[in-house]
């Protein structure tokens, strides 16, 4: 050991601990010496092909998700955009922090005794203050932003619908078109920002267009209000995500988006076979 004091005796510990901590994690990739490494035995390759496809496996998982009738990033409008968004910044946000500290973790690992060089106080200051703050103010500011445009602010009087959650159904009403009413179909008019108002008969349920709107609670005695707006005619999925009993899973409904020119009539041919059904 180099006669360095206790600064050397730190040095070549942590150098023991690196290299240590590399052969536990490697495994057998750095420990077959005794094998023979002939055209038939690789150890390497063979360590490495079930993490590789345990790699592609996750991959494949993950992205099963970012599609389909209710993905979140697969957004119809203004509201749903500024959602996907939001997740977006803060996906950003999220691996820049992790590239922060597996930088700080490879500088400790591969070059001993850096860490010594920064006092304690700057670590508290420069790594528990300041790097999350300069990460995380921009990320609440853009959520604080996007928030206040999903709201349904006062001053504007669009169209406004009921929704009134029961086990299992969703009965809709449109008290601006004359009271009539759907079941479990939810009709709007393209490109008009909606008001919902939100309630529930029996339990607590949740109102939810992934593709149009975020989520919104339907409780009991009590009104709540989401807009939602829809870019273009089409259909799209809604669903309860509270559970709300043993029969939760089959609790959804559809919107049906239509040209302005033909939302009327459509809604009034609904509203007719709803009424017949009954």
């Amino acid at each position: 050991m180099p006669d360095q004091g206790d600064r050397g005796a730190d040095i070549e510990l942590a150098k023991f601990q690196r290299d240590f901590a590399l052969r536990g994690l490697t495994g057998t990739l750095l420990c077959h010496d005794s094998l023979p490494l002939g055209r038939d035995h690789h150890p390497i390759e063979k360590q490495r092909s079930p993490l590789l496809a345990l790699a592609q496996a996750g991959s494949l998982i993950a992205l099963t998700g970012c599609s389909g009738s209710l993905s979140t990033l697969s957004p119809s409008g203004p509201a749903a955009g500024s959602i996907a968004t939001m997740w977006w910044v803060m996906l950003a946000g999220a691996g820049l922090l992790f590239a922060l500290v597996m930088a700080l973790f490879l500088l400790v690992v591969f070059r001993p005794g850096w860490g010594s060089r920064v006092s304690p106080a700057r670590w508290v200051v420069l790594g528990g203050l300041a790097l999350p703050a300069i990460v995380l103010l921009p990320m609440i500011a853009y959520a604080l932003i996007a928030g206040e445009r999903l709201l349904p602010l006062p001053g504007t009087t669009p169209p406004r619908i009921e929704a009134v959650a029961k086990q299992w159904s969703w009965t809709f009403r449109y008290p601006d078109q004359g009271a009539l009413e759907t079941r479990d179909v939810l009709h709007l008019p393209a490109g008009t920002p909606v008001d919902i108002d939100v309630s529930s008969e029996d339990v607590i349920h949740a109102f939810w267009v992934p593709r149009l709107a975020g989520k919104i609670d339907a409780v009991p005695g009590h009104v709540n209000r989401l807009r939602i707006q829809a870019d273009h005619p089409g259909r799209y999925d809604g669903l309860c995500n509270e559970f709300c009993g043993t029969n939760h899973t089959h609790m959804r409904f559809s919107v049906v988006v239509h040209s302005p020119e033909d939302f009327p009539a459509a809604l009034a041919r609904a509203a007719a076979t709803t009424k017949a059904e009954q």
